[in-house]
């Protein structure tokens, strides 16, 4: 058995995962053209897309799986606060808050002996 033996698998996904997100991502562009940029449905969007973002945080923090799963609470907890601060410190730039919440949580898990 080779590898190219069940090509025809391989193909069929990519395929049907084309199809089923390609559709929705024209639909999304031709609605995004029509709509206001201060209407309640983009408004809404915009709500639900942050609140997608925080309980992926939230379930990083308090869940985690893997490496972070060995580190404390507190740490993690800690990160994201150094995280927070440094954002609104560096005027709301994403880049310096997450590399603040990064190296913070590095600096930890290097001084616990991770």
């Amino acid at each position: 058995m080779t590898l190219l033996d069940g090509w025809w698998a391989y193909v069929f996904i990519a395929v049907a995962g084309w199809l089923a997100t390609d559709i929705w991502r024209w639909l999304g562009v031709l609605a995004g053209n029509r709509l206001r940029e201060d209407s309640e449905a983009l408004n809404w969007v915009r709500a639900v897309a942050t609140a997608l973002v925080a309980a992926v945080i939230a379930k990083l923090i308090l869940y985690p799986t893997g490496v972070l799963e060995a580190s404390p609470l507190w740490l993690r907890t800690g990160s994201i606060v150094a995280g927070a601060v440094v954002f609104f410190l560096s005027r709301q730039k994403p880049a310096a808050g997450i590399a603040a919440a990064i190296a913070f949580l590095g600096a930890g898990l290097y001084a616990l002996g991770f």
